[in-house]
């Protein structure tokens, strides 16, 4: 792990698309401006989780449920 100091409006280069920079520092809060492409997904580590999480369930839902949840709307 890099460790970094930095000051408000300072940036950070990661690589050549993405920069990352630091808007403001109030208490123990960092608020930080992401700048990257529109094709790479930036989200915070906890919402990273829960989307884990979630495709991990998704994806040991036995494949006969999609089908049959189909099938019951198209019934009604």
């Amino acid at each position: 792990m890099l460790i970094l100091s930095r000051k408000i409006d300072e940036k950070i280069k990661i690589g050549e698309d993405i920069t990352l920079t630091i808007i403001e520092i109030r208490g123990d809060q960092v608020k930080i401006g992401v700048e990257a492409p529109k094709n790479v997904k930036v989200f915070r580590q906890e919402v990273f989780n829960a989307i884990q999480s979630e495709n991990k369930l998704a994806s040991e839902i036995p494949d006969t449920a999609g089908i049959d949840a189909i099938r019951k709307m198209l019934t009604k």
